[in-house]
């Protein structure tokens, strides 16, 4: 199923959608363009959510997640000139801006909490700006456990001892620390192709080989020696 071009097709109608309008089209919109009842659509709809390449809604057949994109708010905001979009975490606001391309501005908040920070990106790579960490709370080999959860706290800092702190505070076990210049080199190779028309979800072999790519191989990234889509 994974790699069904029926479902790269849906896929790159999604994320086309979403950079070319700044929303994903409705069910409706997307069953008449690719010539399905509405129906099918649901029913593809669920084999992409299958193999993580969506996320539902809970309550309907529709697009909740569309990796790197949220369909709903949240605290990591992208700028764009002409369209803006919502992320799930600091590394998925990454992605959206190696995806859309240009220059951007992403607008989040350290620990998300009150002090804003401001990310300026062009095609992906980052502007001059502030020291920044990101805190990866969850291990990748965990996150589909509860992907929100994971996605949440994925989230930037001043400090790996201000993580420290934070943790503590919020009974959060701390994970891994990562330079944003790295999470940024991760987006760019994690979804760098997310907008091509033959997208495929990633196999976890693939996955172990981007994070050793960028140079994230620590235990705490490792995944187990499995077939399959990550």
């Amino acid at each position: 199923m994974a790699d069904d071009p029926t479902l790269s097709r849906l896929h790159h109608a999604l994320i086309r959608g979403l950079i070319d309008r700044g929303a994903c089209p409705a069910n409706l919109e997307l069953a008449s363009a690719l010539g399905l009842t509405e129906s099918e659509l649901e029913g593809q709809l669920r084999d992409l959510a299958d193999i993580h390449g969506i996320v539902l809604d809970p309550r309907a057949c529709e697009p909740w997640i569309v990796h790197p994109f949220s369909l709903t708010p949240t605290i990591h905001w992208i700028e764009g000139a002409s369209h803006s979009w919502w992320a799930p975490c600091v590394w998925c606001a990454l992605g959206v801006a190696s995806v859309a391309g240009g220059d951007l501005r992403i607008h989040t908040r350290f620990g998300a909490e009150a002090e804003t920070l401001v990310i300026d990106v062009a095609y992906g790579r980052l502007k001059a700006g502030p020291e920044v960490w990101v805190h990866f709370a969850i291990p990748p080999a965990r996150a589909w456990d509860n992907v929100h959860r994971h996605c949440s706290l994925v989230l930037p800092f001043h400090s790996a001892a201000e993580i420290q702190d934070w943790c503590g505070r919020h009974g959060v076990a701390f994970g891994e620390a990562v330079p944003l210049d790295r999470v940024a080199h991760l987006a760019r190779v994690w979804y760098g192709a997310y907008g091509d028309p033959g997208w495929k979800k990633w196999t976890v072999a693939e996955a172990r080989k981007i994070f050793t790519r960028v140079g994230l191989v620590s235990d705490f990234w490792r995944l187990e020696q499995r077939a399959g889509n990550f």
